[in-house]
This record gives structure tokens, C-alpha cells and sequence, in this order.
């Protein structure tokens, strides 16, 4: 078998490794796609974000690219009217529950959501969607950084990097649908956990919901 595999991208061909999926092997030759809660690592992805949409020829309607495996041949378009009213929906959705307050945000002009908006043309603000409102308390209980949940988008990369990187299993998710929220053990504020503070929760954050504190 051989060790790369050839597939077209918005009219560039590009060399893949068979297994991979079709969202990392583009991000790996600079083709963007938006994307959220995909974990390279992940063998499973939830593909929770809906971002990541993609057509290829000869499928019916769009897929997500972290969750499809690339094949010899295939040709992929990242940008069309239904990938892009998908896209931006989904995107919509993420910021009718989430503080825009960017300035005063701890990852302004180093965030995700920043990125898509300005790589898609989207803008960050509720436009179609009324805001959620919800209130969180903020948890800055630990020495090193803080918890704001109003800035979290619910990607899972904290759980991820909390579970698999740190193994303290500190971070997890309560409820569903529009209710659903980042929470921790027992709802416990992170000081009173076993967090060591090892940070790779903060490093694996793409947005504002877990910050360094500043000295």
C-alpha cells in the first residue's frame, strides 16, 4: 500500500496518509477549516461543533471533515452555499451563548472563534439569534489561572486534555441541549479538587473560558 494517498481540496491536490481524516490532512497543507471540538487524537470524534462542514463529490449532502476518513480520488470543496449557511449557523448558535465582550476577554486576537469570523466573514455579534443571557459565577479560585463559563463554546478540549493529558478528571459536562455547561467534580470550585495545576486545560482552551491570571 502506498504511503500517501492523492486528494483535491478546493482544486489542490494534496498528499494525505490513508486513516487520516479529511479535517486534519487539509489543516496540515494550510487549508482552513473552522473547527472547534476536533481532537487529532480522538479516534472517535463527536464532531459537537458542527463547523467543520465540508462537500465531497459524489455524497449527497455535507459531512464533517474531522469525522470522515480521506480516499484516494476524493475531491472536497470547503466553501459553497450550503457549507456555508451550515457553517455559519452553527457558528450563530455558539455566539448566542457566549459573553462577546471581547475586549475585556483574556484571548482577544488569540481566539478560535475570532479566527472563523474573520476567515468566514461572519460577524461577532448576535445578529438572527437572541442571546441565551445565562450567568456564571466565575472560579478563580486556583492559584494559576480561572474558570469563566460565560466565554466557554463547549468544545470538550479541556475535558479532553484534563482526562487524557493530566488523568485528574476534574472537568466534565452536565445537562443537554441549551442547558448544558462545562462543570467539575461534584461542582466543586477547582481549588478544592485535585487539580495540581498542571495547566494543559488552559493551554488546550481556543477560547477566553480558562486564563492564565496576570501577575
Amino acid at each position: 500500500m502506498s504511503e500517501h494517498i492523492t486528494v483535491n481540496i478546493d482544486d489542490q491536490e494534496i498528499k494525505a496518509r490513508p486513516g487520516d481524516k479529511l479535517l486534519w490532512a487539509a489543516l496540515e497543507n494550510n487549508i482552513y477549516i473552522p473547527h472547534l471540538c476536533a481532537i487529532k487524537e480522538e479516534k472517535r470524534p463527536n464532531s459537537s461543533c458542527r463547523l467543520c462542514f465540508v462537500e465531497i463529490e459524489g455524497v449527497s449532502r455535507p459531512v464533517t471533515a474531522c469525522s470522515r476518513q480521506v480516499q484516494e480520488g476524493m475531491v472536497v470543496k470547503t466553501r459553497s452555499p450550503q457549507v456555508d449557511r451550515l457553517v455559519k449557523t452553527a457558528f450563530e448558535l455558539l455566539l448566542s451563548d457566549h459573553n462577546l465582550n471581547c475586549r475585556e476577554c483574556p484571548a482577544n486576537r488569540n481566539c478560535a472563534l475570532q479566527k472563523i469570523a474573520k476567515e468566514r466573514g461572519i460577524k461577532l455579534k448576535h445578529n438572527r439569534l437572541k442571546p441565551f443571557n445565562r450567568t456564571f459565577e466565575l472560579d478563580d479560585s486556583p492559584d494559576e489561572f480561572a474558570l469563566d463559563r460565560s466565554r466557554c463554546v463547549l468544545c470538550g478540549q479541556c475535558v479532553w486534555a484534563d482526562r487524557v493529558g493530566a488523568e485528574a478528571w476534574i472537568f466534565g459536562f452536565a445537562k443537554r441541549g441549551i442547558d448544558r455547561v462545562l462543570t467539575t467534580f461534584n461542582n466543586l470550585p477547582l481549588a478544592e479538587l485535585s487539580c495540581n495545576e498542571c495547566t494543559l486545560c488552559v493551554d488546550a482552551c481556543p477560547v477566553g473560558a480558562l486564563y492564565y491570571k496576570k501577575d
